[in-house]
């Protein structure tokens, strides 16, 4: 686990914005959007929609939800 932090560029709602979050979480989102039988960007939508902070924050708050409540 190194928490490294990386930029991720997407396309939601019809405009690109980006997601910084460490890799881990990016890695978790991805296993998450597999098990759902989603994209990504299906995923990001999602969250988006439902945010009340900033993106980033809302992914980790996403991941972190589903993995205490998918244990």
């Amino acid at each position: 686990m190194t928490g490294e932090i990386s930029k991720h560029s997407v396309k939601l709602a019809g405009h690109r914005t980006s997601v910084s979050i460490e890799n881990e979480f990016w890695d978790a989102l991805k296993v998450i959007a597999a098990k759902k039988g989603e994209t990504i960007t299906d995923l990001l939508t999602h969250i988006d929609r439902n945010r009340p902070g900033n993106l980033s924050s809302a992914v980790r708050l996403f991941v972190l939800r589903w993995y205490q409540t998918h244990r």
